[in-house]
């Protein structure tokens, strides 16, 4: 059975940090790809100031197009209304039930999964990879974990990852300040962010 990552968020734009999770959750769970999904609508981020879908999509499409095990997926994006995680999940399973699916996201979310929207189906639908920044204690997180594991049967396996002090957040705010993010996201994606004009306007 092939096995698949999936890496979900707005990526407002994608940075070398998610492209490092990617690669690194690929080589400790022995992942045949990772799909990286752009959100179209999500109700997590409602009333912020977002680029387009549409821009979002581009950016991520040309961070992973050197790599061939890593795939920019358009499935959020062309859904109207809110997105939501375990509607994505249930959608991939459907249409491809001959692969098992793993969602990777920060440990961080261990804590807060439970407040999303159908939890028990993104547990269904998935494996989960939860990565550990840094120095992080992990006691509080095994903690959640076992009771997530009696509660949903879930699978869920930590991977320990760098802490790295980039974000979506700081790199729009740099450019607002007509500051440098070369390093802090992919050539391409740099030039594109340029081309078009985006986060320049931001106020923080």
């Amino acid at each position: 059975m092939k096995k698949i990552g999936i890496m979900g968020g707005t990526f407002n734009p994608i940075h070398m940090g998610h492209l490092l999770l990617a690669e690194w959750a690929m080589e400790a769970a022995k992942l045949d790809e990772v799909w990286v999904i752009p959100t179209g609508c999500s109700y997590m981020k409602a009333g912020q100031d977002i680029a387009t879908p549409e821009d979002r999509y581009r950016m991520v499409c040309m961070a992973v197009e050197n790599n061939k095990r890593l795939k920019c997926d358009d499935i959020e994006i062309r859904r109207q209304g809110y997105t939501y995680s375990y509607e994505t999940l249930e959608l991939l399973n459907q249409k491809y039930p001959e692969y098992h699916f793993y969602f990777i996201f920060g440990a961080d979310c261990l804590f807060s999964i439970e407040t999303w929207k159908y939890p028990e189906k993104i547990f269904a639908n998935s494996s989960i990879i939860a990565a550990v920044r840094g120095n992080t204690s992990t006691d509080k997180m095994q903690d959640k974990i076992d009771m997530l594991k009696r509660k949903y049967q879930a699978d869920i396996s930590l991977l320990p990852f760098l802490q790295l002090d980039i974000s979506s957040t700081e790199i729009r705010k740099r450019i607002s300040l007509g500051k440098s993010i070369r390093y802090l996201v992919p050539d391409c994606v740099m030039e594109y962010i340029e081309e078009k004009g985006l986060y320049q306007h931001e106020i923080y």
